[in-house]
């Protein structure tokens, strides 16, 4: 039992220090999620996380960016600038910084 508890507690703390964990849209970093349903919401997570291919998912987010500017536009808003791209961690290693 120790040893389950111990194990599990450093799993989680493990987790915790390498942010670990699967990428989860939110408001904060998920161009246009304000006008998107929820459904679009839930199936652009998928989408993005299922990803496995570095210039597929950079076509996918080209797409939605300029789906989300149009929708911005046709309500009289204005996207802020996207910020942290989320096809970078299927950059070639060599690529990377």
């Amino acid at each position: 039992m120790q040893a389950i508890l111990l194990t599990t507690s450093f799993l989680l703390a493990t987790a915790s220090v390498a942010g670990a964990g699967p990428w989860r849209a939110d408001q904060g970093n998920t161009r246009g999620w304000d006008l998107m349903s929820p459904e679009e919401r839930i199936a652009h997570q998928a989408r993005v996380r299922g990803f496995t291919d570095y210039q597929a998912c950079l076509a996918y987010r080209t797409e939605h960016h300029q789906l989300m500017q149009q929708r911005a536009a046709a309500r009289g808003l204005t996207l802020p600038e996207s910020g942290r791209n989320f096809c970078d961690r299927l950059k070639p290693q060599s690529d990377q910084p």
